[in-house]
């Protein structure tokens, strides 16, 4: 394994890797030249363990971004350890000019490091009081309305991460931000990646498609909204909604919502379904909108993805995807009268104004939210957050 690393490096980003002592789960990067400094980074660590690019997974945004976090330091004349931000062992045996890391076990490193070093906290979900309190209020709506009590999968753990950082990075929107502005600590908002880009498609039968939908999500489909978009649609049969999900890992909403899941004739479950695959594609080019009323995110990557197809959003401000009247619609109240008459404006709209607004989403999308852009962002951030550092001192 360490010769395949070496060799990915070298081919790739042109430095050197070596295995940290004491710890073995540990990487070093190497800058060309002389290094300015060290920058821990505890993040996605499987990105520096595949032999070649093209392996690094395209499951999460989050495994390209923690290689572009490391390659943006590299760039910058740094060294860099990597660690994955799931080691709660790791201890640091040297001094660091920067330490950057998701919120978890933050506290635990942030507290070993030397004075001087800038400790950032890289954010990619809503702050966890925001977003447990709004996940308990979603579970306890469908409690009363369903009579069943369903487990959210998408409870954010305690932590004091912002606290203990002197800034932090945000992937989201304002939405995002907000949630974390209590700490009166500095956010720099950089533009979450996504997974996959398409090419317009010329072909797209924009009057076929506007009675057509998608709902495409992860884990937590309470918290997602797929609750109230199932019921919106059960009352619309004249329009088709598709499901893109894994629904089968969540058994009791699996069952608490089996009629309109798999015995609503216009309500079309497809499971969960890979970006990379051509299903995913045509079940964009036949939908008009993706219904996406998360009630917290920290950036949005479904709704980022979908756009990336051509799709108009129809998401909450919480989905954390700024939205303009230009190619999207923001739900405001999360109801399901709320879903069903954006729906059915939307598909009222000409097939030359679904067209404009999808094309406009696509672009949107394009502009500011693919791997380069991250990147360019990220670096330009860091190097900012440094300068300002050093002209305090």
């Amino acid at each position: 394994m360490k010769k395949l690393i070496n060799e990915l490096l070298r081919k790739k980003i042109g430095i050197e890797i070596r295995k940290c002592k004491p710890k073995p789960n540990a990487i070093t990067l190497k800058p060309e030249g002389i290094s300015k400094g060290d920058v821990l980074l505890a993040y996605i660590i499987d990105p520096f363990l595949v032999e070649d690019e093209s392996l690094i997974s395209n499951h999460h945004t989050n495994h390209w971004e923690s290689y572009l976090i490391a390659k943006a330091f590299l760039q910058m004349g740094y060294t860099v350890d990597v660690i994955s931000y799931l080691d709660d062992k790791f201890i640091p045996l040297k001094n660091y000019s920067v330490f950057v890391s998701a919120r978890i076990h933050f506290e635990r490193i942030a507290k070993l490091l030397n004075n001087d070093c800038i400790k950032i906290v890289h954010l990619d979900t809503a702050h966890w009081l925001f977003n447990n309190s709004a996940v308990l209020r979603r579970s306890l709506g469908v409690q009363q309305k369903q009579g069943v009590t369903l487990a959210s999968f998408k409870f954010i753990e305690y932590n004091w991460a912002i606290e203990y950082a002197d800034c932090a990075t945000v992937l989201g929107n304002q939405f995002t931000a907000d949630t974390y502005q209590y700490s009166k600590k500095p956010i720099y908002r950089i533009p979450i990646s996504t997974c996959n880009l398409y090419p317009w498609n010329t072909d797209k039968d924009f009057e076929e498609c506007r009675h057509h939908f998608v709902w495409f999500g992860s884990h937590g489909f309470v918290h997602k909204g797929l609750d109230l978009v199932l019921k919106a649609f059960a009352n619309m049969p004249e329009f088709h909604l598709y499901v893109c999900g894994p629904i089968s890992d969540e058994k009791r909403f699996e069952e608490a919502f089996r009629k309109e899941l798999y015995h609503t004739p216009n309500i079309h479950t497809v499971g969960w379904i890979d970006v990379d695959s051509d299903e995913f594609l045509d079940i964009c080019n036949r939908c008009v909108a993706l219904v996406y009323p998360s009630c917290a995110e920290g950036g949005g990557g479904s709704v980022i993805q979908c756009m990336h197809a051509g799709l108009i959003p129809q998401v909450s401000y919480e989905s954390s995807v700024d939205i303009s009247d230009d190619y999207g619609f923001i739900l405001k109240d999360f109801s399901v009268p709320e879903i069903m008459e954006k729906a059915r404006f939307v598909s009222g709209l000409s097939a030359d104004k679904i067209e404009q607004m999808s094309r406009k989403s696509w672009e949107f999308a394009r502009a500011n939210h693919t791997r380069e852009r991250f990147f360019d962002v990220f670096k330009q951030t860091m190097g900012t957050i440094i300068s300002d550092k050093d002209s305090d001192i």
